[in-house]
């Protein structure tokens, strides 16, 4: 029986894994990305463009 919820495990931990590498990081690193970009633009409406 050990042996069976070792491969259970393993499984779940591929899943998280494949999770973690095909879901999350791109769509934190786009959210980062923007919201970046947002606070640069919002910025730029209230301070006006960059100095020369």
């Amino acid at each position: 029986m050990p042996n069976a919820q070792s491969e259970s495990s393993r499984g779940i931990e591929l899943r998280v894994f494949l999770l973690l590498t095909v879901v999350l990081a791109p769509v934190l690193s786009v959210l980062i990305v923007s919201g970046f970009g947002f606070a640069i633009w919002i910025s730029q409406m209230i301070l006006g463009p960059p100095g020369i």
